[in-house]
């Protein structure tokens, strides 16, 4: 390794120790992130809490509208921690085919900039199931700031994720994903199906009545790319007879296909959001968490230059072999509305169908990320796609006590002086 290469590049085992004032920074961080993890969760318990057990309608609506707030504000403080401690910026690229008729000349169709022509925002739909590679645990993080500037105000406030079930009950951040309506599974998929159905459908159902956004969060890969995991996925590949990955691991295809599968039904427009995700640094046949951390992100100080992201999306309905759904179950679509019918059985032959599919959009991957390794850019050489590029950080400097959760106790301090006076 080079003496002057960039901490990034440098194995975290064989940067120089913190200094002082990094010590000092990492404290802070500590600091400000628990107050307002605190505050979010506080205000979850004390101010939304009530209204989710009074027996009206308005209070209910109230507590899921709160709750909604309770989860934009998490992610702008994800974003505002990037700006504060480890700042970088998105370098966003787009596949033609996968976008449909979106080209350099369209660019403004998708592409919301403020007035000095900088981009703030990405106009696309907002209803999706967004899966991407695993690389290094703050891949999630970065995923939920994206969705910070995807549509005009943002699907941060709409975003679910599955978790261990073990971590339900941690303090403040068990809690707090609670309030979330994350779903929580046990890593056993005889049990995790049927919740994994039972959860969606209604997300879905609640999505398209309300005509909500949703962002359903996945990594098909299940894990991180390691040195652990890298041989499993070889063993598993020579077994099938299949071809393993270089860069990645072979996507399970099993719980991305229920999902999609449970959704579909219920939100006919649903899209499959698909990420390719590269950090600079990493090199080829590396492993992202040698190099990358949570730990040595915001405590380090030693964030990427930027994450890069090739993004493609397609409409599940007709571009994504999820099989028959109108016979699933032995009921119609319309009665699987209705009745909220959920299956838990697929035919073998339509799972073998998207497990092949599945398996070629990630080999694609795979050699997107050996294009990456020489050219520094997941845009093909010989495409035309457009480039943008965002920067981490908040649109408008209030925003900063939407992260602290501030304006709920500060309303309920107002309200609460009036009453008084």
């Amino acid at each position: 390794m080079a003496a002057d290469a960039p901490f990034y590049a440098i194995p975290i085992d064989k940067r120089p120790p913190r200094t002082w004032s990094r010590i000092f920074k990492a404290v802070l961080f500590c600091i400000l992130f628990n107050i307002a993890c605190l505050m979010i969760n506080g205000s979850q318990f004390v101010f939304l809490l009530p209204f989710r057990i009074l027996p009206f309608r308005w209070s209910r609506k109230l507590y899921y509208a709160g709750i909604r707030y309770t989860k934009g504000a998490f992610g702008s403080l994800q974003i505002l921690m990037c700006y504060w401690f480890a700042p970088t910026k998105l370098v966003i690229t787009f596949e033609t085919e996968g976008m449909g008729a979106f080209t350099q000349d369209e660019l403004d169709l998708y592409v919301l900039k403020d007035n000095d022509g900088t981009p703030v925002a990405l106009d696309l739909p907002t209803k999706f199931v967004l899966i991407a590679n695993h690389q290094v645990y703050a891949d999630w993080w970065y995923a939920w700031c994206l969705t910070y500037f995807m549509s005009p105000h943002g699907i941060h406030r709409y975003v679910y994720i599955t978790l261990k079930k073990s971590l339900r009950w941690v303090p403040i951040v068990g809690w707090g994903m609670q309030f979330f309506k994350f779903i929580f599974l046990a890593r056993s998929w005889a049990s995790d199906r049927q919740q994994l159905a039972v959860d969606l459908s209604s997300l879905g159902r609640e999505a398209e009545r309300e005509g909500k956004p949703l962002c359903f969060m996945l990594y098909p890969e299940g894990t991180l790319v390691s040195k652990d995991t890298r041989p499993r996925s070889k063993k598993y590949a020579d077994k099938m007879g299949i071809t393993d990955m270089k860069h990645i691991l072979l996507p399970r295809s099993t719980g991305l296909h229920y999902s999609l599968r449970s959704l579909a039904p219920r939100i006919p427009e649903l899209r499959l959001l698909d990420l390719t995700v590269a950090y600079p640094g990493i090199p080829p046949m590396g492993y992202g968490q040698d190099y990358y951390t949570l730990r040595s992100l915001f405590f380090d100080g030693v964030a990427p230059p930027a994450v890069h992201i090739h993004m493609r999306m397609f409409d599940v309905k007709t571009g994504v072999p999820i099989g028959d759904l109108a016979g699933a179950s032995g009921a119609s679509e319309p009665d699987r509305k209705a009745k909220r019918i959920v299956e838990v059985d697929i035919p073998n032959e339509e799972k073998e169908e998207f497990d092949i599919w599945l398996r070629k959009l990630w080999q694609e991957k795979d050699e997107a990320m050996d294009k990456f390794f020489e050219t520094n850019s997941l845009t093909p050489q010989d495409s035309k796609a457009p480039v943008v590029e965002i920067p981490l950080q908040l649109k408008h400097k209030r925003e900063i006590l939407d992260a602290f959760c501030f304006f709920w106790p500060a309303g309920v301090a107002y309200l609460w002086g009036r009453i008084r006076g």
